[in-house]
């Protein structure tokens, strides 16, 4: 019996925040040559982004797919755009299985139409910005000897950037089939940045609560000021709303001691469209905690939990991408960071070290583990998504 071969392909996703004017492009050009979709290029990609905050909840509500005693940070819609661009190379359920895994209903919006929304996604996030520019971009890696169906390069090359590069690399083993190896390479981005006077900031090392049994010291930020901030009684929380320059948008949720379980079941879209219209400015004495968090994610066991079972399996029809031999993903990893700074945010208000206003404000510490949300508001996208379980976790 002939033994089997097993060759790597590597995709690699990522989504970076990049200082202002590394663009050469007119922006002015940019935005005549752009003007004539705009609009029904907004009206489409306003759907697309819905299914994928609908994916990034699905997600919270299954807490069982993450760790419980680590911090998890993942970006939806890097996720969705590298499974949008892998789709082009699948068929049958394969293909269905991963369109219907992201929540994008087919009958809803046409699949050109989403491929036309990731790509208007990528070049927006692409524009030169004077605050802030986005950049996201997609390469495959495969081994030289396997070749690639041409129309998957052209349709990987034109929507999402993708270019098929050759890899001599990516060693042959004795395996059943092909296997398709599947990563996302680091996002970051800047976030929680408090709008505040310098004199209104100190810093104190505080405990934080990682769980009942274990307490560790972490560098606290303690800032006096108004905020968006807003208690809400439904989910036992309470949410701190950062807006920043460059149309970034931070939620920070924090639950109540031992209600951190059920936040995530309950967390829906509709929930936190309703925190938005509730959040309100009000002064509060506020403990952050300094951040900067890395990690890596297994995304098979996220991936199942949104019923993408297929592609990992033998009996997954990849046969878009080469028809030289079957291929199945057999592993898929998802890489994050996170930073803290200060700078560069929209201040609610001016703040004060007042005795009255202290005596009135509420504390707010968080000081137990919390959840994240970043939304680029320009395209209404998720940019992130997360839980801190321990802040100084490397």
């Amino acid at each position: 019996m002939p033994s089997s071969v097993s060759w790597g392909l590597l995709l690699l996703v990522g989504l970076c925040c990049l200082a202002p004017g590394s663009q050469v492009q007119d922006p002015q050009e940019a935005q005549s040559s752009d003007h004539g979709h705009e609009h029904e290029e907004h009206s489409t990609c306003h759907n697309v982004s819905s299914k994928v905050i609908d994916m990034a909840f699905t997600l919270y509500r299954e807490p069982a797919t993450w760790s419980r005693h680590s911090n998890i940070l993942f970006s939806p819609v890097s996720i969705a755009m590298a499974f949008a661009m892998l789709s082009l190379g699948t068929k049958g359920d394969t293909h269905t299985q991963i369109l219907e895994g992201l929540k994008l209903n087919l009958t809803e919006t046409p699949e050109a139409k989403i491929h036309e929304c990731f790509q208007h996604l990528l070049q927006t996030f692409q524009r030169p910005s004077q605050q802030r520019q986005l950049t996201t971009g997609s390469s495959l890696f495969i081994h030289s000897s396997l070749q690639l169906v041409d129309q998957f390069v052209q349709d990987t090359k034109n929507l999402y950037h993708g270019i098929p590069l050759g890899n001599d690399s990516i060693h042959s083993v004795n395996h059943v089939g092909l296997e398709l190896g599947f990563h996302i390479k680091p996002d970051s981005i800047q976030i929680l940045k408090p709008p505040l006077e310098p004199n209104a900031e100190r810093h104190i090392v505080e405990n934080f609560h990682v769980n009942r049994k274990m307490t560790i010291k972490v560098p606290m930020i303690h800032c006096l000021g108004n905020f968006f901030l807003h208690r809400d009684k439904e989910l036992s929380s309470w949410v701190l709303v950062q807006h920043y320059l460059g149309d970034t948008t931070t939620f920070a949720i924090l639950p109540d001691p031992g209600r951190m379980l059920q936040v995530e079941k309950k967390l829906t879209p509709k929930h936190f469209e309703d925190i938005l219209r509730k959040i309100d400015i009000r002064t509060a004495n506020l403990h952050f905690p300094k951040l900067s968090i890395s990690g890596t994610i297994d995304l098979k066991p996220v991936l199942t939990s949104l019923g993408i079972t297929k592609v990992f399996s033998n009996a997954a029809d990849l046969s878009g991408i080469t028809e030289d031999a079957p291929l199945r993903l057999s592993q898929a990893l998802h890489k994050a960071e996170l930073t803290f700074d200060k700078e560069e945010t929209v201040a609610a208000g001016d703040a004060k070290w007042e005795e009255n206003t202290l005596f009135e404000a509420p504390t707010v510490q968080f000081n137990r583990p919390f959840l994240l949300i970043i939304k680029d508001e320009y395209t209404n996208f998720p940019l992130f998504g997360g839980k801190i379980v321990n802040p100084i976790e490397k």
